[in-house]
C-alpha cells in the first residue's frame, strides 16, 4: 500500500455509557398478534401505533400505560390466551323492529355500541359502531345485504336481522360488554421460558393480567432459574387478583395470607387499582402495574418511585383509587405485607407510590425495588467485565498481586456507579492464598454501601421565648 495521510477513528472517548438495560422492560400479555420475536415498542409511539402493533388487547392497554408514564423501550411478548373472552347479553334501546346479535372471540374488554344512523332494512340502513362505550365511533357503514358485518380488529361479528316488514330506525342503539381473553398459568410460564432467549439486556418483566398465589410461586421459581442458570438478573412485576364480592377487610386479610406464597425479592406484586385515563383518552378501571412499569424507567436505579418530589400521578389521569372502599388502614396493611400500593398525602395533589415493596423473605436487605435494581445492575456490569477476564494468564509466583490487578478492572464499573450516585461506596477484596493451579477459580468479594433513603420526617416544633434567660 502506498504511503499517504490516513485517519484512524478512536471511538468511545466521550465516555458515553453503554446500554446496560436500565429502564428496558419486557411485557407478557394476551394479544391476537402472532410473533415469534418480541415486538419492540418505544416511548415515542402513539396510542394508535401501539394498538396497530399489539392489537386491541390487554397487552396494548398496559403497554400504553407504561409508555405514558416513562417507558422508553418495551419488548412485548404477545400470547395467544387459552381462555377466550366472553360476550354478554345485547341490550337495546330501539324504536325500530330490527335486531343485532353479536358473536366472536373478543380480543379485549369492550363496551360495544351499534348506533343506527340511517333508516331501513338490510342493504339500506346505516350504522356506526364504537368499541369504547361511545367515546369514539367508526365511519358510517351500510348494513350488508347478508346482514353480517365483522369488526376485524376486535374479532366480533355483528348479525343484523330484519323480517319482511321490519326495519331499523335512526337513533336505535344496541350495546353489549365483552371480557378480555385470559392467559392460563401454563400460558404465562411458557412465555416466561422465552425470556432466556432474549439477547437484548432488560431490567424487569411485567406480566399483564390478574394472577393468583400459585402462579406467584411458580414464576418465582422460574425467575430464580433464569437468574442463576441463564444469567438474567431481572425482577418480575405481577398483578394481584381483583377484589370480588367479599368485604375489603376479607380481601386484605386474604392478600396478607397469600403473601406467604413468595419469599423472593425479585418478585413484586401490585394489588393497586385505579380509574385511569390512558394514552388513548379512554378511562379504564385497571391494575396499576402498567403504570408502575413505566415509572421505573423514569428514574435511576437507586431512586424510589415513591419520591414525592419526583413522581406523582395527577388527578386528571387517576380519577380515584379502587376499590372505592380502600382506605389508609388497608393501604398500610398491604404495604407492610410487602405489596406495592398507591396513596395520597394531605397537603399534596395527586397520587403517589406508597413504597416500591418487593416480596422478599423476612429480614432481607432488599425490601424495595430500588435496592433490587441496584443489586441487579451490579450483577450485570460486573459480569460483563469479569467475562473479559476469563482464562487469563496468571503468574503463579505472584498470584495475589496478579489477581488484585485483574480485580481492578472488575471494579471500574462500580466506581462509575459511585460517580453516578447510584451507590455510596464499594470495596473489592481478593482473598489471599487462592489455588488457581488446582481449581482454576478466581474468587473475589464485593461489598457496597447503598444510598440511604428517609421515608418519614419528624419535626420538633415549639415556641422560642427571646426573653428567657439561658439556664
Amino acid at each position: 500500500m502506498l504511503r499517504d495521510v490516513r485517519h484512524v477513528v478512536t471511538d468511545g472517548l466521550l465516555g458515553l455509557a453503554q446500554n446496560q438495560g436500565t429502564g428496558v422492560s419486557v411485557k407478557i400479555g394476551a394479544s391476537p398478534v402472532i410473533s415469534n420475536e418480541p415486538i419492540v415498542i418505544t416511548g415515542s409511539m402513539s396510542a394508535d401505533k401501539i394498538k396497530n402493533w399489539l392489537g386491541l388487547s390487554p397487552l396494548a392497554d398496559k403497554t400504553m400505560d407504561s409508555v405514558e408514564n416513562g417507558a422508553s423501550q418495551i419488548l412485548c411478548i404477545p400470547v395467544t390466551a387459552s381462555t377466550a373472552g366472553t360476550i354478554g347479553e345485547v341490550k337495546s334501546d330501539a324504536i325500530g323492529t330490527g335486531t343485532v346479535a353479536v358473536s366472536g372471540t373478543p380480543t379485549n374488554s369492550f363496551l360495544l355500541q351499534v348506533k343506527i344512523t340511517g333508516k331501513g332494512s338490510l342493504n339500506a340502513a346505516a350504522f356506526q359502531y364504537s368499541l369504547n362505550g361511545g367515546y369514539s365511533f367508526s365511519d358510517e357503514i351500510t348494513v350488508p345485504a347478508g346482514g353480517e358485518y365483522v369488526i376485524e380488529e376486535a374479532q366480533l361479528k355483528l348479525t343484523f336481522s330484519a323480517a319482511e316488514n321490519d326495519e331499523f330506525e335512526v337513533g336505535d342503539v344496541f350495546q353489549v360488554a365483552t371480557s378480555a381473553p385470559k392467559m392460563t398459568n401454563q400460558d404465562i410460564l411458557s412465555a416466561v421460558d422465552k425470556l432466556k432467549d432474549i439477547t437484548t439486556t432488560y431490567e424487569y418483566v411485567h406480566i399483564v393480567g390478574e394472577t393468583e398465589p400459585d402462579l406467584w410461586a411458580a414464576v418465582s421459581e422460574k425467575q430464580k432459574e433464569l437468574k442463576t442458570k441463564w444469567h438474567k438478573p431481572f425482577f418480575i412485576i405481577l398483578e394481584a387478583y381483583e377484589k370480588g364480592q367479599e368485604s375489603m377487610e376479607d380481601y386484605v386479610t386474604k392478600l396478607e395470607k397469600d403473601r406467604k406464597a413468595v419469599a423472593n425479592f425479585d418478585i413484586q406484586v401490585v394489588p393497586a387499582r385505579a380509574s385511569y385515563t390512558g394514552l388513548d383518552g379512554l378511562t379504564r378501571d385497571t391494575n396499576m402495574a402498567g403504570i408502575v412499569a413505566g415509572l421505573y424507567a423514569r428514574v435511576a436505579v437507586n431512586k424510589s418511585i415513591g419520591e414525592t418530589a419526583v413522581i406523582s400521578l395527577p388527578e386528571s389521569k387517576v380519577k380515584r383509587l379502587l376499590p372505592t372502599d380502600i382506605n389508609v388502614d388497608f393501604i398500610e396493611r398491604l404495604d407492610l405485607a410487602g405489596y406495592l400500593t398507591f396513596r395520597t398525602y394531605d397537603g399534596l395533589e395527586g397520587f403517589y407510590v406508597t413504597n416500591a415493596r418487593m416480596m422478599g423473605p423476612e429480614g432481607t436487605d432488599y425490601r424495595y425495588a430500588e435496592d433490587v435494581r441496584v443489586l441487579n445492575k451490579i450483577i450485570r456490569v460486573t459480569r460483563t467485565e469479569a467475562l473479559k477476564q476469563l482464562q487469563s494468564d496468571i503468574d503463579l509466583e505472584n498470584v495475589d498481586a496478579d489477581l488484585a490487578a485483574k480485580a481492578k478492572f472488575i471494579q471500574v464499573p462500580l466506581e462509575k456507579m459511585i460517580e453516578a450516585k447510584e451507590i455510596s461506596a464499594v470495596t473489592v477484596t481478593v482473598p489471599s492464598g487462592q489455588n488457581i493451579l488446582e481449581d482454576e477459580i478466581f474468587r473475589l468479594i464485593i461489598r457496597y454501601t447503598p444510598r440511604g433513603k428517609y421515608r418519614e420526617i419528624v419535626v420538633d416544633l415549639g415556641m422560642l421565648n427571646p426573653y428567657a434567660k439561658a439556664a
